[in-house]
Order: C-alpha cells, then structure tokens, then sequence
C-alpha cells in the first residue's frame, strides 16, 4: 500500500494520469553520425601502418613437414608477414589501398605507398604462391585468407593509379592461384560451414563474388551463385537469438544473408528475407568483456561484420532501410571508439572491419 502512495504521489507530482504515461513514446536512441573523414582514415591507416611491418607477436598456421619449415615469418611470408597473422596482414593491406584510393593526400599517403612498394612485389608474391604449392599447406587459409587476397586485388582492380597498377599486376599469380583454389573446392564443399569465425562459407562466397563482378570472371560467378542458392535458398527462421557465440567476429545468419542479397534479385531476395530472418529487429551490439583477450574481442569485429550486411541488405530491403541502417549506426558505435584499446589483440585487425563497414555505408548512400 505505501508503495501504491507513492506512486500516485509522483503521478499527481508529474501532472498526468496513468493512462497518459503508457501512451508517452518511447524516446528514440540517439544514434551519432559514423562518417569516413580524411580525420579517421588517418587513424585508421596508422593502425594498419603499424601492424603490417610488424613481424612478432605472429601466429603462423603452418604445416611442419620437416626442420625445414621453421623460418621467421618474413622469410616464409615476405608480402604478408606482419599484424599477428597472414590474412590479417592482407586485410591491413587492403585497408591502405582503401584509404590512400579515398584520400589520395592523407598525411601518411608516401609512408604507404613506401611499404606497398616494398612488400607487394613480383619476387615476393611469387615465394607466397610457391608456400601454397607445398604438399603440406595447399589449404592454408582457407577459405577465409582467400576471400582476402581477392578483396585485395578487387580493390586494385578498380583504382586508377600508376602504382596502384603495377601493385596489381604485382599480385595476379596469387590471386589466379585463390580463384582456381576457389574453383576447385567449391563442388567439393558439401556442406556450408555455418560458423561466427575464418572458416564461415557465405563470408568468402559474399567476398569473391565482389571480386567476380569487379574482374568479369564469369566462371567463378556463375559458381558462386550456383553455390549459394544450393547451400541456402531453402533455409528458414535463422535463429538470430542464439548469437552471438563467445568468439564470433561474423554474424552466421547475416553472412547468409550478405551473399544471398547477391545472387537473388530484389524482389527473390526479399521473399527469400522474410521467411529466413523475420526477427531481425531483435539484434543488439555485442558486449565485449576483455580486450586484452584475443578471442574475446571479437565481438567488436561482430558489431562491424553486422553493420557492412546491415547496410548491404539495406539496397535490396527499401522499406526497412531505415530500420537497418539504424540497427547497423548503433553496431558500429559500440565498438568503433574502441579500435584504438591501445591492444594488439584488437588493433592488428579491427581496423579493417571498421573500414569495410564503413565502405558498406557509403555505398547504400
């Protein structure tokens, strides 16, 4: 009863009746403007700049076959050696060619420009390929890895810069290398891989099929598509609501999501997204408990892989787009402030996916 008085206290105190409160809305969240300016693509550069050249902490990967296998990771790896892994370090190139395409005059354009032309030459390019050519390693970083290599060369593909040029023609024997190991795998994958990490097949598939586009190659495409659909046009109620898992940097219903918005038309894609994701709506940040923790801060990459399929799902879906692009704004603020945690676990990748993310939102714009 005390508390029922001082209920009515407050109601007669605020002048209104308990009617009018239920029928007051809800105050919207406050979503802050995410924009790429020349201000953060600087920082985000100097995160990359950082990483790439830096050989040690570095998780390898690897195969053993013998003694012989042991090297430094700039003897094995001599274009991608730095940022703790190999396919990081390929993302963080891609990343500087991203920001120096954006902002041809960024304050570190001739630093980046310096390392690109130091590490992504014809003599390096080709010990990479010749890693892959061991009996041992033929599946090293799949297919994760290759999805990059190709976001690489499709980022170069469609720059017109003198250098830029040369750093393409520079990787074409890897990236043939990756688009025949793609061809070649594919059929043979019978199952998708339905995971929050490197391994999740509609990622590389939504990835490739970029650079496909990009690069007119009508074989891998085609073979995507035909992938795709097997892989996942009768799929339905992905359940959203178990994710994320502890150490998801991908969403494993969004990615599905991302590559299927490819492949099917709008009008297929959004029948196909009703049935596949009705509760969509529901999806909220990930929290991120420790950023010293190399797994734990994934979930700062999840907030930014779900922002890039929110914004790219955002072109097929026009009456929800406001929707998603608010539900991608409130991913990408709670973990873009924290890229630069001032740890390696996180700063040698995150820089990437808040850069891809952000290039989502400005082609929905």
């Amino acid at each position: 009863m005390k508390y029922f008085c001082v209920i009515l206290t407050l109601i007669t105190l605020l002048g209104c009746t308990p009617q009018t409160i239920q029928k007051m809305p809800a105050p919207k969240p406050s979503i802050p403007d995410i924009e790429l300016t020349l201000e953060s693509a600087s920082r985000l550069s100097r995160l990359a700049l950082n990483c790439i050249g830096q050989q040690y902490p570095n998780k390898l990967g690897q195969v053993l076959g013998d003694s012989t296998y042991l090297a430094e990771p700039r003897a094995l790896h001599p274009a991608f050696y730095g940022c703790f892994d190999w396919h990081s370090a390929v993302h963080g190139h891609w990343s500087l060619v991203r920001l120096l395409k954006a902002y041809p005059d960024i304050p570190q354009a001739a630093e980046i420009r310096a390392l690109l032309s130091k590490n992504l030459t014809k003599e390096h390019i080709q010990q990479e390929v010749a890693f892959f050519d061991d009996m041992h390693n033929k599946n090293y970083e799949r297919t994760y890895g290759w999805a990059w290599v190709l976001k690489l060369a499709e980022e170069l593909q469609t720059w017109d810069d003198p250098q830029g040029q040369q750093w393409r023609e520079a990787i074409r024997p890897l990236e043939a290398l990756v688009v025949q190991k793609f061809i070649d795998f594919l059929p043979k994958l019978t199952y998708p891989i339905r995971v929050g990490e490197h391994t999740n097949t509609a990622f590389a598939l939504a990835l490739a099929w970029d650079y496909a586009v990009a690069t007119k190659h009508w074989e891998l495409q085609q073979l995507i598509e035909f992938r795709a659909r097997d892989f996942y046009f009768k799929d339905q109620g992905c359940p959203i609501s178990w994710e994320p898992s502890g150490f998801d940097f991908l969403s494993p219903c969004l990615e599905e999501a991302d590559i299927m918005s490819r492949v099917l038309d709008e009008k297929e894609f959004q029948d196909w997204f009703a049935k596949f994701l009705p509760n969509w709506q529901g999806m909220t940040p990930a929290e991120v408990s420790d950023r010293t923790d190399g797994k734990l801060v994934h979930l700062d990459g999840l907030n930014f892989s779900r922002a890039w399929v929110l914004y790219s799902i955002a072109q097929k879906l026009p009456r929800q787009k406001e929707q998603l692009t608010a539900l991608a704004a409130q991913h990408m603020a709670k973990s873009l402030p924290q890229i630069t945690s001032g740890d390696y676990a996180g700063e040698h990748w995150l820089a990437s996916f808040a850069l891809y993310a952000l290039s989502a939102k400005e082609k929905l714009e």
